[in-house]
């Protein structure tokens, strides 16, 4: 059990600055100095040891300092050599003196940085007279509540409870903490003043909950945000909604709202206060989950044709283990459509007593009856959607046994399947929003000439492929396979109406005769050439036809392949094996939440509109995309469990995080952070990634927790999600087990922010690499049809899209510019910016350096006699913004109503 106190309030940072810490001193040219830095016993100044400069020198007074600045946000840090090498986390900088000077700091650590900035922030604001205001206003509302919860349980009014008790009072308060972590701080506690017994006081109860349930992370991001208390009110609350949560039409009304529902001391919901407790509460809570409620519920256009939708489709719907020996049951029915699988597979044998019978032909699987399976299939097939449900009938059932399949189908399922002709005026399939309620049949159907009662149609036989050798003659051999031939009752067929099963032959056949109702399978290793080969023409076959995937038969063990490798093509129907848990059933029971998980997700448009081209396997930006920098920080995670199976190490748990990026090749790409040795309960990161993506509406993004080990890492929990579902700002992602179950109290704290793929600004000057040229900037081109009219109009197009490119770049340069000088790094956004220069424009009388115009279209700043250089600058750099956010800047004035402002 570790010792050290947490720092959880502005007194423990003020005590850790008078005890000093050795801090790296940044300066030009790369130089780096260690020094130990302390805070004067009078709080009046800043100094540091050992020093060349006389130690009258060595020093900053505090009344000097301007603003304390987070990260590597200083010309200093930006043009030094180890840019690079410096956390972006354990840097911080005060700026000082009549001229803005800077010193640039780098800590040890994310946890010691943030003891300076607080504490630093404190001094500006109150001086000398900081300890006072601390130790009037310290933990009030936490003490006073706590006191009521105890004596609330000091039912006898002894003023101590029995341990047992206390122990389950603080578990109840925080469900994640274990209860021998709790007794054995109270054990530790009792041991330091020697003392015998198990009662616990009411000061005792109150110090083992401020040190088991305060996270030191939350209590950072609360001092930041808080108007130097211990505590937000309404105004702060609103500032961390709309800077940082990305809210928007934020009021005071809702600030009050939030704090009522989640601040647990009654003087705080009186009067307005969120102290610790309740931004806990209120962070952890569903409200700050990374998923956007939006996506929840149904969000996207459902109106558009079925093949421009992913479906989310099981393969062997029927099995509940492998595919060679498994079991078969109906459970693997229940399982899929109630997880809202739009697609099942019914692959059906003639049975005894003239029953047909489901299960994988030519394997040892066992067998279920095939009216069974339609009752399951009529009993949930809307239970999770009320879209439509493709049925992929593999049928092997002689005439009579087709004859009643027929019987049982059209009796169990009666008005809800869909056996409308299609219209052969149309040109697209019909949409899911007009098929509500239906279920279709895709299946084989005899063709238009066909007058007798039955026919020969081609096979379709996946099950007979187990015994192919994959390889460049499995595909000669699916296909010679595929030219077998059996018998079809008309009546079956006449159940398919719009998904008619077909054999694919080459892509140009298939844009010349291909009827839009038909549908083609493709084995996993016909498709994956195709994919690599034919990528565009996979992509553009997508757009009018629904193309099934199925996996390769050699997957005996029924592993998954990879979804992204074909949804990359716009295949729509990619069939998985619900029964097997993994990465692959990860990555598609994530991509399918983003719809309110109808099982339906509308396709980029890129890969709907008829004009437009777009290669699966590009490597580079896609042309009509504009690519997102994605920046994720992992602050901390809580209560990692000890992974399933493995005892080796006891409760031990040495956690470490991958964060993955899934979608087209050129956004494939993970990232790890550090391991935290024998820390599950609230192991701190602090480690920031960023990643580019392309193609946001096909990427998703994928939280690992893995326990590191010397035999071989283990799995703790995931947690994927939809580039496109992710929530900016601090969030708290949830865990799930390897089979998809919530990890109870298990989660990852995070920062998430997206900026533009040019918002990385300038580059950073790091040695000799400032020699390089610039980089051109890149426009679209256009390629030649050699059909003069449509030429003609498309070349009339490129300079108007060359304006607009110089316009956007020129936008994004001066954003950054600006954000720059505000002391922001490129992840800020306006509102943040508007925020930190704030307190620069007012001069030390409070006389106003800059008056804010809001007279015109946008806010204008406009500066009032002699000012700062660096103050010129910032009011440059915002004229030069082409744009700007009319509500941070009356944010600015509500913030500071010192300001002189120009208004109507």
């Amino acid at each position: 059990m570790p010792t050290e106190k947490k720092i959880s309030s502005a007194s423990d940072c003020i005590n850790a600055m008078v005890e000093g810490s050795e801090l790296k001193k940044i300066r030009s040219n790369s130089r780096v100095y260690h020094r130990y830095f302390l805070l004067d016993a009078d709080m009046q100044s800043l100094r540091w040891e050992p020093s060349k400069k006389d130690s009258e020198k060595a020093k900053i007074d505090i009344k000097s300092i301007k603003e304390v600045r987070t990260g590597k946000n200083t010309d200093i840090f930006r043009s030094n050599g180890i840019y690079d090498q410096i956390s972006e986390d354990c840097a911080f900088s005060i700026i000082y003196g009549e001229n803005y000077e800077s010193l640039d700091l780098v800590a040890n650590s994310a946890d010691i940085a943030n003891v300076w900035v607080t504490g630093l922030r404190y001094l500006i604001s109150y001086g000398k007279h900081t300890l006072d205001m601390i130790e009037s206003t310290q933990d009030n509302m936490r003490t006073s509540w706590l006191s009521q919860m105890f004596s609330e349980s000091d039912v006898d009014n002894l003023g101590h409870i029995p341990l047992c008790n206390a122990v389950q009072f603080i578990k109840d308060l925080n469900p994640g903490l274990k209860t021998n972590k709790i007794e054995l701080k109270f054990k530790e506690l009792h041991r330091s003043k020697e003392k015998t017994g198990t009662e616990v006081t009411k000061e005792e109860f109150i110090e083992v909950f401020h040190e088991l349930c305060t996270r030191p992370e939350i209590y950072f991001l609360l001092v930041q945000f808080s108007s130097n208390k211990e505590f937000l009110d309404t105004k702060d609350l609103m500032m961390f909604l709309e800077a940082e949560q990305g809210m928007a039409h934020v009021t005071e009304e809702i600030s009050l709202e939030i704090i009522q529902k989640y601040e647990p001391a009654k003087e705080g919901q009186e009067k307005g206060w969120l102290s610790i407790d309740g931004f806990t509460n209120y962070l952890t809570s569903p409200d700050c989950h990374i998923f956007d409620p939006e996506h929840k519920k149904v969000c996207q256009d459902m109106k558009q044709p079925l093949s421009h939708y992913f479906i989310n489709s099981s393969h062997n719907t029927y099995l509940i283990e492998d595919q060679f020996r498994g079991p078969s049951d109906i459970t693997g029915y229940i399982r899929a459509l109630k997880m809202g699988c739009r697609s099942v597979e019914l692959d059906v044998w003639d049975g005894p007593d003239n029953e047909p019978v489901i299960y994988t032909g030519h394997t040892m699987t066992s067998q279920i009856v095939f009216r069974s399976v339609i009752d399951i299939i009529n009993k949930y097939a809307f239970f999770a959607s009320e879209y439509p449900l493709i049925l992929c009938l593999e049928n092997h059932c002689s005439i009579k046994q087709q004859k009643v399949m027929v019987q049982h189908m059209k009796k169990i399922l009666g008005d809800k399947l869909h056996t409308q002709s299609p219209n052969t005026e149309d040109s697209y399939l019909p949409s899911p929003e007009s098929l509500k309620g239906k279920i279709l049949i895709k299946a084989k159907k005899l063709s238009s000439n066909c007058s007798g009662l039955e026919g020969d149609v081609t096979d379709e036989d996946e099950g007979a492929e187990m015994s192919q050798r994959v390889g460049k003659e499995g595909v000669e051999q699916q296909n010679s396979l595929t030219g077998k031939r059996f018998q079809l009752c008309k009546e079956l067929s006449e159940l398919v109406s719009i998904c008619k099963s077909v054999q694919f032959k080459e892509f140009q056949v298939s844009f010349q005769l291909q009827k839009y109702w038909e549908v083609c399978s493709f084995n996993e290793v016909l498709a994956s050439k195709y994919a690599n080969e034919n990528p565009g023409d996979f992509v553009n076959y997508n757009k009018r036809f629904l193309a099934r995937v199925f996996p390769s038969p050699m997957r005996i063990d029924s592993s998954n392949m990879n979804p992204q490798d074909f949804w990359k093509c716009g295949c729509q129907i990619v069939a998985m094996n619900f029964q097997t848990p993994g990465l692959m059933m990860d990555l598609n029971i994530g991509w399918f939440r983003q719809n309110g998980n109808c099982g339906y997700v509308l396709r980029p448009a890129i890969m709907r509109e008829e004009v437009s081209f777009f290669s699966a396997n590009t490597k580079d930006t896609v042309p009509g995309v504009s690519p997102q920098l994605l920046h994720i920080k992992i602050i901390s995670g809580q209560n990692f469990p000890k992974p399933k199976g493995s005892g080796a190490k006891g409760d031990v748990v040495d956690p470490y995080i991958y964060v993955e990026i899934h979608g087209i090749p050129a956004d494939c790409a993970e990232q790890r952070t550090k391991t935290m040795h024998q820390n599950g309960d609230n192991p701190i990161f602090d480690e920031s990634f960023e990643f580019q993506i392309n193609l946001p509406e096909l990427a998703m993004v994928r939280f690992v927790v893995l326990d590191d080990d010397y035999i071989g890492d283990e799995f703790i929990g995931q947690y994927t999600i939809p580039f496109e579902c992710l929530q900016t700002g601090y969030r708290h992602v949830p865990l799930q087990s390897l089979t998809g179950e919530m990890l109870a109290h298990a989660s990852l704290f995070v920062h998430v922010a997206i900026t533009n793929r040019r918002g990385g600004g300038k580059p950073h000057k790091r040695g000799l690499s400032v020699r390089k040229g610039k980089k051109s900037r890149e426009y679209a081109s256009v390629r030649t049809l050699w059909i003069k009219t449509i030429d003609e109009v498309f070349k009339n197009a490129l300079q108007p899209i060359r304006d607009a490119t110089d316009l956007r770049e020129n936008m994004q340069n001066a954003v950054v510019s600006f954000k720059e000088l505000c002391g922001l790094s490129p992840v800020a956004n306006l509102m943040q910016c508007i925020l930190a220069v704030s307190t620069r424009l007012v001069g030390p009388d409070s006389t106003p350096l800059v008056v804010l115009n809001l007279n015109d279209q946008y806010p204008t700043m406009e500066l009032q006699g002699i000012v700062p250089e660096v103050l010129k600058k910032i009011v440059t750099a915002y004229d030069m913004l082409p744009l700007c956010d009319t509500s941070a800047c009356t944010l600015l004035v509500s913030s500071h109503p010192s300001l002189i402002y120009a208004a109507d």
